[in-house]
């Protein structure tokens, strides 16, 4: 992009963009479906610990698969179960993690053991870049039907 500056000053604009573990995306297609087929590749991913929960993470009740030797893994973080055909089983749904919290060892530890993996990476825009001009993503979302509604309002306040 540097290299590039003199050559074309209005990639200057994305400059302030730039931070952190990014990419570009060159396209002639319409941004719209560039960002849909980003959504379709998501994948799941296990939680790893000091990060940060990206969402909130509660277990559900019901039957784990584990042997009744583990119930003291349980007892350790607070997490009720019974034993039930010889398996544990938790009794009621536990919020494990709230989205911006710290994951620990511990909650690593029993995502791992129950197989669940509640988060997902994937890309994502963070900005759209056209002619010179550099734009949130948030403008994909304004449909013909917003806009219509947007000119009406305001030549009603001109007329009124």
């Amino acid at each position: 992009l540097r290299d590039n500056m003199e050559e074309k000053p209005e990639l200057e604009s994305l400059y302030e963009h730039i931070e952190g573990n990014i990419g570009f995306i060159f396209t002639k297609a319409d941004a719209s479906d560039i960002r849909e087929l980003l959504r379709t590749h998501v994948v799941p991913a296990a939680a790893k610990a000091g990060t940060f929960a990206q969402c909130d993470v509660n277990i559900p009740p019901g039957p784990t698969g584990m042997d009744p030797s583990m119930t003291s893994f349980f007892q350790a973080l607070n997490i009720p179960t019974k034993i039930s055909r010889g398996q544990i089983e938790i009794q009621n749904e536990v919020a494990l993690l709230k989205e911006g919290q710290k994951v620990g060892s511990s909650e690593v530890a029993l995502l791992q053991k129950l197989n669940i993996r509640p988060f997902s990476y994937g890309l994502g825009l963070v900005q759209i870049y056209e002619k010179g001009n550099v734009f949130s993503p948030k403008v994909l979302d304004i449909k013909d039907e917003d806009m219509i509604e947007s000119i009406k309002a305001v030549l009603g306040e001109v007329q009124g």
